[in-house]
């Protein structure tokens, strides 16, 4: 087909009557529809052409006050949001549905998109026409180039002159054989995707090719045989409802939106005691805000890994179809995801979200006496699959019968890796030669083959690095008027002539202000966190909380004036409390790519605002250090992180209590 032909198919589609479809709430996703609208309102706009590219486009959100009045029936406002790119320039687009507009139209200054899809592969046919990337080939003994297989993509920012405002990504390759990927390793391209420059070649020396085996079903010599399936059956169904993008389950109620850059937003999460009672808010908005992934190697090639994931890489988005019976029960029920690509245009991935109910075994509640009594428990769950890069992840929003709402993130995959000469631990060898990258000799002359990392097989090791993940939390409980509570535990000695010498007591302290709730968890010194009303008090007077109570958990060992720590400041303090802010929505910032130190979280509260009787946010950064093991390979299994938002004083008894 010519490509005259092709242009009049675009603009016939484009022209085709596109009616929005009919949102059932405001924080609806845009449907196929709405996003096809807005692609006709920004090429109306003249906006639009066919080499314009779309970084994202999604739903703009409707202010918190507008969607708390707003009520079942009531004209309802559609807009969406668009980060365009157009050659070296972008722009922030706000397209009104309604009224069938386009609003805004801003230039961006001083900050970069997210990547968006097909960015990176424009490149690399030249780095392998680059003398010196072909010098540093010949230098491991590659001359053939039918198989080399090369790719890019960005790698950390670190503020130098010659990468300031450039949109920087790195390329570096391989030779797979179908079965095997043969790593080329210290040998990478520094290039300019906007101007298509080739920067620089960094060549760390020539190390060792060796294949290493990516096809899991090789690796597996036989499935185990496992006797007596476990069956999981609904006879009568699912005991939960879905309207829409609305949940009901047993006294929970709450929307769910899948969502491109964050896998899944869960809003106006309520509580209703009983059949007749009136709802009782508990959360307003919840979703994972960012991730933040640094390698701790100091050579090129991987100290320059440090990634901000959901700001950054989120032009594929983070959900990706979960597989039936195997990532989710049998029984779950699945929700699909509108996802946009670089043309703006909308695709259905399927099964994005998956939604089921579980017996985990466990009871809810038991006490032993002359009438034994035992409940068994029940949750509801909500679960994401994410991929970013060679990691998967597991995003849970797990329901609770006894009030309380469990957070999980589960890491699995596969490592980041490299080949060496060195076979086991047991014969390291230093590393490879000089490094024109700016790192000191004395750190890599006389390395050992795994001083940053673990072999996990032989001649190949996993490096060590972190996952650190910030949650966005507006909790409201029983409305928007709230406070934070830090309730300290604090040892008290007893006096002289006691039985006991000492024991603890509750000391609360509400914090005034932001920089009074930038806390850090310390086991030495024990703190509660919570939310706490001021408007409601339960049955005995005490005003009504929720609690975020960490699970497990670690500190940054980055040093405080590393570049990508500085990058992503919001992993200095496990938690952050702000007032509600309908634009600050992100850890790292709105957009954390290739962004400057001190961007989201540091950057809002240097200005310490009052917290204290009024809506508020807190902010949960979950992390993980993973120094990689022989069990991680070559796939590893799912290590579980989160957190619990827990009833303290909520209620006025065990709201399990009731169970059958």
């Amino acid at each position: 087909m010519r490509k005259s032909s092709l242009i009049v198919l675009f603009a016939a589609g484009l022209n085709a009557a596109l009616p929005a479809l009919a949102a059932d709430h405001p924080l609806d996703p845009l449907s196929h529809q709405e996003v096809w609208r807005t692609l006709v309102l920004l090429r109306d706009a003249g906006h639009l052409d066919r080499d314009t590219k779309f970084s994202q486009l999604t739903l703009r959100e409707p202010a918190k006050r507008d969607v708390l009045a707003w009520n079942a029936g009531d004209p309802m406002p559609r807009r969406a949001y668009a980060l365009v790119r157009q050659d070296a320039d972008s722009f922030e687009a706000i397209v009104d549905l309604i009224d069938e507009e386009v609003v805004s139209w801003q230039s961006l200054e001083g900050v970069e998109p997210n990547w968006h899809g097909g960015e990176f592969e424009s490149l690399t046919d030249k780095v392998l026409e680059h003398p010196d990337f072909l010098t540093g080939l010949e230098a491991r003994g590659i001359t053939d180039l039918t198989f080399v297989d090369c790719s890019a993509g960005p790698r950390g920012y670190f503020g130098s002159e010659e990468e300031q405002g450039r949109r920087i990504a790195h390329v570096s390759c391989g030779e797979p054989d179908g079965v095997s990927q043969h790593a080329i390793e210290g040998l990478v391209a520094v290039v300019d995707l906007e101007s298509e420059e080739i920067l620089r070649v960094v060549d760390e020396g020539p190390g060792p090719i060796r294949a290493v085996p990516t096809d899991l079903r090789e690796m597996l010599d036989e499935e185990r045989e496992i006797a007596g399936p476990i069956e999981l059956r609904q006879p009568l169904g699912p005991g939960f409802e879905i309207d829409g993008y609305e949940v009901a389950w047993q006294n929970w109620s709450f929307h769910l939106r899948p969502d491109q850059r964050t896998g899944l937003v869960v809003s106006l999460v309520d509580y209703r005691e009983s059949p007749e009672a009136t709802p009782r808010r508990v959360l307003y908005q919840g979703y994972l805000s960012e991730i933040f992934v640094p390698y701790m190697d100091p050579r090129f090639s991987w100290y320059t890994m440090n990634f901000i994931d959901a700001g950054e890489f989120v032009a594929g988005g983070l959900g990706k179809p979960l597989m039936p019976g195997d990532d989710c029960p049998d029984h779950a029920v699945y929700i699909d995801t509108t996802k946009t690509g670089a043309n703006g245009h909308p695709r259905t991935v399927p099964g994005t979200i998956c939604v089921y109910e579980r017996e985990t075994g466990d009871p809810s509640w038991r006490h032993w006496s002359s009438e034994p009594e035992s409940r068994r428990s029940r949750d509801l769950v909500v679960r994401v699959g994410g991929v970013v890069g060679n990691y998967d992840y597991l995003l849970d929003w797990i329901f609770r019968q006894d009030g309380s709402i469990e957070v999980r993130v589960g890491a699995t995959g596969i490592l980041a890796y490299e080949t060496t000469a060195a076979a086991s631990a047991d014969r390291p060898t230093p590393a490879a030669g000089p490094v024109n990258a700016g790192v000191a000799d004395a750190l890599l002359g006389n390395a050992p083959a795994d001083a940053y990392g673990r072999f996990v097989q032989e001649n190949v090791v996993a490096i060590n690095h972190d996952h650190y993940f910030s949650f966005r939390l507006d909790i409201d409980v029983d409305g928007t008027d709230n406070r934070f509570v830090a309730d300290r535990l604090v040892a008290r000695s007893l006096p002289d002539g006691h039985p006991r010498r000492s024991l603890w007591v509750q000391e609360p302290r509400i914090a005034s202000s932001e920089h009074e709730a930038r806390l850090n968890i310390d086991l030495n010194r024990p703190t509660l966190w919570r939310v706490q009303s001021t408007s409601r008090r339960n049955a005995v007077g005490y005003p009504t909380s929720f609690q975020v109570m960490p699970g497990r958990n670690t500190t940054t060992l980055l040093s405080a004036d590393d570049f990508p720590r500085r990058r992503a400041g919001f992993i200095d303090h496990h938690l952050w409390v702000t007032p509600q802010r309908d634009a600050e929505r992100f850890a790292a910032g709105e957009h954390p790519t290739l962004s400057e130190p001190g961007m989201g979280l540091p950057e809002w509260t240097e200005a310490d605002r009052p917290i204290q009787d009024t809506d508020i946010v807190l902010w949960h950064t979950v992390g993980m250090h993973h120094l990689p093991r022989a069990e991680d390979w070559p796939v590893m299994p799912t290590l579980w992180h989160g957190f619990e938002l827990r009833p303290f004083d909520f209620f006025d008894r065990n709201p399990a209590l009731d169970l059958p």
